[in-house]
């Protein structure tokens, strides 16, 4: 192995290993840190952890456990992969894992670019866009775990980590990675360890990744990989895949507006039930008896809890954060567990909460990758009848669930 990944949420590990795979190396997601070697063929592998929401002391432990684990399967570089909206809060995760894996590694000169051009995430003065708009009026001010109030990375991340954050313009990253090579050093010199850099286009992407051909450890949102699997002598190409048969299930927990658009969308020609908070908590509903609906409501089925902010608190001002959240990520994880012992084949899951829960609930160990479905959303293979689409809340174009269904097969 030569690249080695840690993801803090299961859909964002697809995405990485999507844009690594597409750049031509073999890569393998794993559902948590592995109890064995990976396999002798595998160049970059992704280990998939759900610590983006959970206290930050134990957000390092995982971490570190998985660096560990990477470590011993003789990588020579390192990803820390999170979010290309920077999901976190104030106390973390991002910073404290980030300040951890780079004590471990001894990584003095740390990239820090959540840009993902592709999907209308960029970074310009140090400052993150989702499309047109700042970081924090793009929608996720209002996200229920993670609000981002400050578009500002700088800021951000300074209130995280014990370590100065530097920073390269983007005047810089457009005359390549010689220029950004001799600014990561010069930040350095000025005591700055995790380095902000902007990046607004993919040719950006792919000069930053060279640029960090001798880092130990870049950390960001999938796109900065972009230009990673070069530095290994990969080339681009297409992953194999054959399409699986069989019934699907489309289950929905995020709250995105992206995906409360595909979810308005997908009502409109697609059975579909919404999934309430208090209906899971008070007991009005079960896993088995919504199954038993999706299986007999015809073609492309939805369970979904995407609702709007203002629903979402509500909920949580009644039953608590935790406890709603926890409600309907268990719920989900039954609901999949029922659903693959009835002989479904083809999950499509969006939120990385919500995939995450699936996931573990299903006890899938790795994850081979197919074709890219939409930027940053890749088909997986779980099994040789089981295939699966874990989407990102933010990610996807409003027909997304039909598109999934028709990649993951007939």
């Amino acid at each position: 192995m030569k690249l080695g990944c840690i993801g803090d949420d299961f859909t964002g590990s697809s995405d990485l290993a999507n844009t690594l795979a597409k750049q031509g190396m073999r890569v393998v997601q794993y559902s948590g840190i592995p109890s064995r070697d990976a396999d002798a063929g595998v160049e970059a592998g992704v280990v998939s952890l759900k610590s983006r929401s959970i206290d930050p002391v134990e957000a390092v432990a995982q971490s570190l456990r998985a660096l560990k684990w990477l470590r011993a399967q003789g990588c020579s570089q390192f990803f820390f992969k999170y979010c290309s909206t920077f999901d976190s809060t104030p106390a973390g995760n991002i910073g404290p894992v980030a300040d951890a894996l780079a004590e471990a590694l001894g990584a003095d000169r740390v990239i820090v670019c959540p840009a993902f051009p592709g999907t209308g995430r960029s970074v310009f003065q140090g400052c993150l866009f989702v499309n047109d708009r700042l970081l924090n009026e793009s929608g996720m001010e209002n996200h229920p775990l993670t609000p981002m109030t400050d578009a500002d990375l700088r800021r951000w991340l300074a209130m995280q980590s014990t370590f100065p954050v530097g920073h390269v313009p983007a005047q810089v990253v457009f005359d390549g990675a010689g220029a950004i090579k001799g600014a990561l050093d010069a930040e350095h010199a000025a005591g700055k360890r995790h380095i902000v850099v902007d990046a607004i286009r993919d040719e950006d992407l792919m000069e930053i990744g060279a640029a960090a051909q001798d880092l130990k450890l870049i950390t960001g949102g999938s796109g900065v990989a972009l230009g990673l699997p070069r530095n290994f002598g990969c080339s681009p190409c297409t992953p194999d895949w054959q399409g699986q048969t069989g019934p699907l299930l489309v289950l929905s927990g995020s709250c995105s507006k992206a995906t409360r658009a595909q979810v308005a969308r997908h009502v409109t020609s697609h059975p579909a039930r919404e999934i309430l908070a208090e209906d899971v908590i008070e007991a009005r509903i079960t896993p088995a008896g919504m199954l038993e609906w999706a299986l007999g409501a015809g073609s492309l089925p939805l369970l979904y809890s995407s609702s709007d902010p203002d629903v979402v608190r509500a909920v949580q001002d009644r039953f608590g954060r935790e406890e709603a959240a926890n409600a309907i990520e268990n719920f989900f994880a039954d609901l999949a567990q029922c659903a693959v012992a009835a002989g479904v084949t083809r999950i499509i899951v969006a939120g990385g909460e919500t995939s995450g829960s699936v996931v573990e609930a299903l006890q899938i160990e790795d994850l081979t990758i197919g074709p890219e479905i939409d930027p940053g959303v890749p088909a997986l293979r779980a099994a040789p009848n089981l295939v699966f689409a874990l989407k990102s809340g933010n990610f996807g174009t409003e027909d997304f669930f039909s598109k999934a269904a028709g990649v993951l097969g007939p």
